[in-house]
């Protein structure tokens, strides 16, 4: 299975594929230096009312509240960074600033690299299991 998604939101060049974390996830197909921008994410526009509604009962949703009325669903959107896993040791970092989600690189990354974040608190408030299998997993998002 494939998804169409865009490259007009990405700063690296990326491929969406199977991963062993979960689904399917969102790889450097270029190498990338510490910092660097990876690119953003966007979706619907809801609030976050909506986006716990939104999120219940479901394991897999794309919803990142950007302040503490809003959120964004991207579910339907064409970004690949919407695929991002979670890592309980991550290589990116999400930043919301101003109502924008971004990736950044927090370590250099290979080409082939899973692109993970540590997703922090979560609509599944502890109650679906992590399969990040790092060193050190919490266990649980």
């Amino acid at each position: 299975m494939s998804f169409a998604t865009s490259n007009c939101h990405q700063d690296i060049a990326v491929t969406v594929r199977r991963s062993r974390i979960d689904g399917y996830g969102v790889f450097a197909d270029e190498v990338v230096k510490l910092g660097a921008k990876l690119g953003g994410l966007t979706g619907e526009a809801i609030t976050v009312a909506e986006a716990r509604r939104r999120a219940q009962g479901r394991q897999r949703i794309m919803l990142v509240e950007v302040s503490a009325s809003r959120a964004i669903d991207a579910t339907r959107s064409a970004d690949a960074m919407r695929f991002t896993n979670h890592s309980c040791s991550p290589n990116a970092r999400i930043q919301v600033e101003d109502g924008a989600v971004e990736f950044f690189a927090m370590r250099d990354l290979a080409i082939g690299d899973e692109i993970t974040v540590a997703y922090g608190a979560t609509h599944h408030e502890g109650r679906l299991a992590c399969r990040c299998a790092q060193p050190g997993c919490s266990g649980w998002l």
